[in-house]
């Protein structure tokens, strides 16, 4: 594919410097973009800049993942309207460490001519003392220069520490090492990247007389203007064990209608051949194109088997006919999941351990029933099931051979009434 040609269609070509398309034509060239660990995984909002990277490489060019080893220590003022709270050094190495495993999953760093390849930019600083920084970085750009950019001027009223103000020349150093180690000719970036990213061509150009280029995407944002990769209960994780795949899932497939073109732009690797046709096919079904979205971006974060398992938890939280099986096929994580999305209450292991009665279960241990008449009359009426088995007396008792994975009970009081006990 043509790297920018298909940048333009799905909407992701924000700004760039002139002469990159015709550097790009000419065979395989590197390009990078830089990610400071300054959280525990990568996010969805981190997924915009990957599949720039990803469709880098599906372009035949070489893509450098710049792990912010050190400007992660410094803070980047970009986008934000007060200082950063700084992180130890412990744990941005833990961080950087985690999502340097993450990125494997979604870039071919073997295998092919092409590979993609990780670099910590704390190997361009750990040598270098205050005063050659000074000399040899900080004399590149004019304190004009640097003040002009956006990231500063939006920061100067509000106050802006010489920490952060410095970040611009370090991000700009970053850019001129990798283009004399590695033969990179392009950094990427979003929008609010531009500012650092041209401060390091104007590197490339005074300190090794070079030439190098620019490339940013437009700041996703959602049809209501709030900021993409969030939802309402805060950040949409790449790491399953900070968001679930099945609310990774949820997230996709409940977004608004209008935001499913451009979302499916952004993250699909459908051609544009497949996405317009399945958008003139599915014209009158918004919901199953977001549901595709979802499901191949599932797939590819987690995978196939934790898909699979997204619907059966679904299943089991929206069919009224979900069967018993359905329940005994999901898992632990899966079980958590369920606690998560429906009413649940804790209760001590040491209640079933000589069996619980199951009205005690409902009016007592558990809120599911406001009185031990309403547990009887429900049962009476039929109403109650303790995984997915229905409750025939009012004399039953549970105890330690109900639990699901040694941990979990679910308990129905009709149809719609579902509540996940844990103990």
């Amino acid at each position: 594919m043509d790297f920018l040609e298909e940048l333009k269609w799905r909407g992701m070509l924000h700004d760039s410097t002139p002469g990159v398309e015709q550097a790009l034509s000419k065979g395989m060239k590197t390009g990078y973009i830089g990610f400071d660990p300054t959280a525990p995984s990568l996010t969805i909002g981190n997924y915009v800049q990957i599949m720039l990277l990803r469709l880098f490489q599906l372009s035949g060019h070489k893509p450098i993942v710049l792990m912010g080893g050190a400007t992660g220590r410094i803070g980047d003022p970009s986008g934000k309207d007060k200082e950063r709270e700084l992180k130890s050094f412990d744990v941005l190495d833990s961080n950087l460490s985690f999502q340097a495993e993450q990125f494997a999953k979604f870039l071919d760093f073997e295998g092919v001519p092409n590979n993609a390849q990780m670099v910590n930019n704390l190997d361009f600083y750990k040598n270098m003392n205050v005063l050659d920084f000074l000399r040899d970085v900080g004399k590149t750009l004019t304190v004009n220069y640097m003040s002009s950019k956006e990231s500063v001027k939006k920061r100067v009223e509000t106050g802006l520490s010489f920490t952060e103000f410095s970040y611009q020349l370090l991000q700009a150093y970053d850019f001129q090492c990798l283009y004399t180690n590695n033969d990179v000719i392009l950094q990427m970036g979003g929008s609010d990247q531009w500012g650092n990213i041209t401060s390091g061509t104007e590197f490339i150009r005074k300190n090794v007389s070079g030439k190098a280029f620019a490339l940013t995407t437009p700041l996703l944002t959602k049809a209501d203007g709030s900021k993409f990769g969030k939802s309402e209960a805060g950040n949409i994780w790449l790491d399953p064990n900070m968001t679930s795949p099945y609310k990774f899932y949820q997230f996709w497939i409940n977004a608004d209608d209008r935001d499913s073109p451009k979302f499916t732009r952004y993250f699909t690797l459908k051609s544009r051949a497949e996405v317009e046709q399945m958008e003139q096919d599915l014209a009158d079904n918004p919901r199953e194109i977001k549901r595709l979205l979802a499901e191949e971006l599932t797939v590819r974060v987690h995978s196939q088997a934790d898909y699979e398992a997204v619907l059966k938890v679904s299943e089991m939280l929206f069919n009224k006919k979900a069967s018993k099986e359905t329940l005994m096929e999901l898992d632990a994580n899966s079980l958590q999941t369920i606690a998560g999305e429906i009413t649940s209450f804790k209760i001590d292991k040491s209640l079933l351990s000589n069996g619980l009665n199951i009205v005690d279960l409902m009016a007592e241990s558990t809120q599911i029933v406001g009185s031990k008449g309403d547990a009887r009359r429900a049962i009476k009426g039929g109403a109650v099931a303790v995984n997915k088995d229905k409750i025939g007396s009012h004399e039953t008792v549970i105890d330690e051979s109900s639990l699901l994975h040694g941990k979990y009970i679910m308990v129905e009081n009709g149809k719609k009434n579902k509540f996940m006990l844990e103990v």
